[in-house]
Parts: structure tokens; sequence; C-alpha cells
């Protein structure tokens, strides 16, 4: 799968002319019973199983292995963190969590500060020139994520927006500009 002719040479312009204003009700639902979750500073079972329903259901099976104990421990250490490599890695070790829903989970809990890294908005990234590494978009590492993070985040500043809308206009763009399908060559 691939990208069509992105007729933008910097990610800035296609930001500027795609900039996506509101989150969609469905989600922004989902980050509004989340906030308890933010405000106690952690996730229980049930609140991780649901961010996965939403980000990637596949993965549900998985996400149901880890018990209580051990999301309360991981989400509260991610979300006590000032260490954004800590507060990844201390998602990722729960069974089910990959770099993609790890992002999921902290955009879900603040969409001013993050959004969800994944393989159309890095391909697009790519497309542009913003990121030269990983072109396929899988198989995120922490200084993928740490990249992506900075991207977004500086162009939330720069347009006044969350990173969540930086990142949804640039999944967004993705669809509009993809070339066949998303997951099969």
């Amino acid at each position: 799968m691939g990208l069509r002719e992105v007729p933008y040479e910097k990610l800035e312009e296609l930001i500027s002319s795609c900039l996506c204003d509101q989150e969609s009700e469905d989600t922004a639902e989902l980050i509004r019973r989340l906030r308890p979750a933010r405000r106690r500073g952690y996730l229980t079972p049930g609140e991780l199983e649901e961010i996965c329903r939403w980000k990637s259901p596949r993965a549900l099976h998985h996400i149901k292995a880890n018990t209580a104990r051990r999301v309360r421990a991981a989400t509260s250490a991610a979300l006590h963190t000032r260490s954004e490599r800590r507060r990844l890695e201390a998602l990722v070790a729960l069974s089910g969590v990959s770099v993609p829903m790890a992002s999921a989970i902290l955009m879900l809990l603040d969409p001013m500060r993050y959004g969800v890294i994944d393989i159309r908005v890095w391909q697009l990234m790519h497309k542009v020139g913003a990121v030269g590494k990983n072109a396929r978009g899988t198989g995120f590492t922490f200084a993928n994520w740490y990249q992506f993070l900075m991207i977004i985040r500086h162009f939330a500043k720069k347009f006044d927006v969350s990173a969540r809308l930086i990142e949804l206009t640039l999944f967004l763009a993705h669809k509009a500009y993809q070339d066949g399908t998303l997951y099969f060559d």
C-alpha cells in the first residue's frame, strides 16, 4: 500500500490546508468517559479494554490477559512519570499494548499533549519528508514515537490546537491520498 502523489512539499503546508477542527463524536465521548481515570491516575481493566476496542479490537484477547493489579501499576507508573520514555515503557509492558496502542491510551487521557502514532500518520509524514526512517510505518520504536510526538506538539503549538487534532488531520489526509488498501500490498 502506498500513497498517491501528495500535493504538498512540507508537512506544515499540508496541515495548514487540511487542518481538522474537531474530534469525532464517538472519540470525544470516550475521552469524556476516561476523565475520571486521568484524575485518579490509573486505568481499570475495563477502561483499558474500552481503549483497545477503540484502537485495535483484535488485540482485546491479549489486553484481557492483564490482571487488574498489573493494569493499575503500569498505567499509574505511566501517568506519574515526567519521562516520556518511562511512560511508554510502562504501557508497552502490558500484554497487548504496542507503541500505537500506548499512544492511543495517552491520547485518550490527554489529547492536548498526545496523538496516536500509526501506519497512516507515519507514512504520510515520511512521504512529505518530515521523518526519514521506517517508510512503511511499522514496528515503531521509542525513537519513532518521540520524533512523532515532538512534530505533532510543534504543530499543535503553531496552529493553537491539540496534538490530537494535528494527528487526526494527518490520519484523514492519508486516507484522502491512500492508494490501495492499508495492510495488504
